[in-house]
């Protein structure tokens, strides 16, 4: 609701220059996932041992303190540091993956990930349209409250509606308290699930490099008439076609394997990409924005469903925190570096770098998945 015009927030602090707006709207975004990469471990670590539930009501207490302050700021220091507050606070979707995949049996976990997924998706949409509705008719600081308001009243929903039950499995190493060295090299033992954890910071760093810069796109390929308009088109194209396969994606996997899928997934992603570099028109781009959400729908369920099936009950929470880690590291390094790209080489060659990224980690996975997986079932089978 607020993301869009935060860099308007910070004009109308004081009479500023374009670039000094730039800056601090690159700074003041990025600090907030500078500070979850940094505390997502932790909090996991924290949910496995004391309840997920209650962190989820601690997040959105956090957020909603952070966020109602912010429409009082006067200064862009003040929205620095409570957007730094908020980072801290920031893990209540991946908080509530942990709960949700250690809370549904293994073999129907990808359909329900991708049930959940397709809730944040619907709020990425929806956010953004209803935050410009509001900050129009009412203005920017009472946009901020009414934002906190839903936040304060999502930790209500959780204290009254979710029930967590602490599951119990005959297996020992399900239940067993892990250290931290434990749970790190749990991940490093098994190869296919430390790929697919360094995959969600490689898929990030693909998405983010061209987010910033698709309204310049926009306005390259189109032109300046209702630039704004054309450019959420384009920015929510991907986000329907993400609504509405993620869930089908979650329950192939289930059925399939979720390696096999998610493999498939970054190939079709990275070519579905490649089209966009030499667009000559809005509806060409769209199209390919849309047909990129249908494939990179099902990336983040299938992610979290094998990484639900790959760790110990007691340390998925850990290990979720890590991949959280992973990916806010791929928000942060995104941005810059499809900025850098785009400033020396064009925008078009922002899409390319971003087709082979997708298909390089595609290809490391397959290398992975067939090396100690396949192949290994292969040759037991031939004993």
């Amino acid at each position: 609701m607020v993301i869009p015009f935060l860099s308007l927030y910070i004009d109308s602090f004081g009479d500023y220059s374009d670039v000094y707006v730039q800056n601090w709207s690159g700074w003041v975004f990025l600090v907030t996932f500078i500070a979850a990469f940094l505390f997502s471990p932790i909090w996991g670590r924290i949910g496995d041992k004391y309840g997920r539930k209650k962190l989820l009501i601690f997040f959105a207490t956090g957020m909603g303190i952070s966020v109602f302050l912010m429409g009082f700021a006067t200064n862009v220091w003040q929205l620095f540091f409570l957007r730094l507050f908020m980072g801290i606070f920031t893990g209540f979707i991946p908080m509530s993956q942990a709960l949700i995949a250690t809370e549904t049996p293994k073999h129907i976990a990808g359909r329900v990930l991708g049930t959940l997924q397709t809730g944040s998706i619907t709020g990425s949409l929806m956010g953004p349209l209803l935050g410009g509705a509001l900050a129009d008719t009412f203005g920017f600081s009472s946009t901020f409250k009414w934002t906190a308001i839903t936040i304060f009243l999502s930790a209500l929903i959780v204290f009254l509606g979710v029930k967590e039950r602490k599951l119990q499995s005959g297996n020992g190493k399900e239940n067993k308290s892990y250290s931290r060295k434990e749970v790190l090299l749990h991940i490093v033992k098994h190869p296919i699930l430390l790929v697919v954890m360094i995959i969600s910071a490689l898929v990030q760093i693909a998405h983010f490099s061209v987010q910033p810069i698709l309204s310049l796109y926009v306005e390259e390929i189109h032109g300046p008439l209702n630039i704004a308009f054309f450019s959420g088109v384009a920015f929510s194209a991907a986000g329907v076609g993400n609504l509405l396969m993620t869930r089908k994606w979650g329950k192939l996997g289930d059925q399939h394997g979720y390696i096999k899928y998610l493999i498939l997934l970054l190939f079709m992603a990275g070519v579905v990409y490649i089209p966009g570099a030499f667009v000559s028109s809005i509806w060409q781009l769209v199209i390919v924005r849309f047909l990129l959400g249908i494939s990179i729908g099902g990336i983040i369920p299938l992610r979290i469903a094998y990484i639900r099936q790959e760790a110990p009950l007691s340390m998925q929470g850990e290990v979720l925190g890590y991949n959280t880690s992973l990916r806010f590291l791929g928000n942060i390094i995104g941005p810059a570096l499809g900025g850098l790209i785009a400033g020396f080489y064009g925008i078009s060659t922002v899409f390319i770098f971003t087709s082979s990224l997708l298909i390089a980690s595609g290809a490391f996975l397959l290398f992975v998945w067939y090396r100690y997986e396949y192949a290994e079932k292969g040759s037991h089978s031939l004993s």
